[in-house]
């Protein structure tokens, strides 16, 4: 599997650069040219794991210990991967993203759009600007901040498996509006979205793998979150709230998905994930 590449993607909860934080998104992005597809692995930021030098812990904390060195280390060792490579971007450079893009297609749901409309709101105080709101439901082209905005709803009945699914559907369309792009003109965009990340991959990397995924012609994102449903419940450890899951068996799960296409088989109903 050596033609695989697995890339960390960590999305941040901060308002400056320079803020200590948090993973709040953790995924691992594949490009499996054996079987033709872009995968997107969320890991939720509750798992309970080891963090070298900070014992058991959730591991949202890592990045906030030790930047991507060590989440991308806590990832390997935890659930058997080689991932080497990462790229970061935080709530403001989404945005940025998504309308240098020009926005995405989501199908906003009824019981979204009061969360939607309070995240924007949120932020345009922040940036002292009028909110541009979502009023209604149904599949619309979201704008940066309403696309971030969406991403970060926690607080509906799925709590926070729909949140990760939230991120990953946006994502999707992000590589979706990437990938229509003609070649010469998809490598320009990735070049100009490049400031708005932080990455140890430099533009010829980024060149590279961009070829690579155009000769292999993908024409599907495939998406998948661990732990499973049924390979994880949730405990509390002096006071706090914590995903625990059998670490073997979750990667034996990731290690085939990732590199075999074996999707893993839920075994029982969603943990409830505290809102807070």
């Amino acid at each position: 599997y050596k033609d695989t590449i697995n890339i960390a993607l960590f999305g941040l909860d901060r308002r400056q650069k320079t803020d200590i934080s948090r993973s709040d998104s953790i995924m691992i992005l594949t490009m499996d040219p054996y079987h033709k597809k872009l995968k997107l692995s969320s890991i939720m930021r509750d798992t309970y794991v080891n963090v070298d030098g900070h014992g058991m812990t959730k591991i949202t904390h890592a990045y906030a210990y030790g930047g991507p060195e060590l989440a991308i280390k806590t990832i390997n060792e935890n659930f058997n991967l080689n991932v080497k490579d990462y790229v970061t971007v935080d709530f403001y450079a989404m945005e940025k993203i998504i309308d240098k893009i020009n926005g995405v297609e989501i199908n906003v749901q009824p019981d979204e759009l009061q969360y939607i409309n309070s995240y924007i709101d949120e932020v345009s105080k922040i940036e002292k600007v009028t909110p541009n709101h979502v009023n209604s439901a149904g599949t619309q082209s979201l704008d940066g901040r309403q696309a971030v905005a969406y991403a970060r709803i926690r607080y509906t009945a799925g709590g926070d498996f729909e949140r990760t699914e939230r991120q990953r559907t946006v994502l999707t369309q992000v590589f979706n509006k990437i990938k229509n792009q003609s070649k010469g003109d998809m490598l320009s965009v990735l070049n100009d979205l490049l400031p708005y990340t932080e990455t140890n991959l430099g533009s010829i990397d980024i060149a590279k793998d961009g070829a690579k995924f155009l000769s292999m012609n993908i024409n599907s994102v495939d998406q998948e979150r661990f732990p499973v449903d049924g390979y994880c419940s949730g405990i509390t450890v002096d006071g706090t709230w914590y995903l625990k899951t059998d670490l073997s068996v979750t990667s034996d799960q990731m290690r085939k998905y990732i590199f075999e296409d074996v999707k893993p088989t839920p075994k029982a109903s969603l943990v409830n994930i505290p809102a807070k």
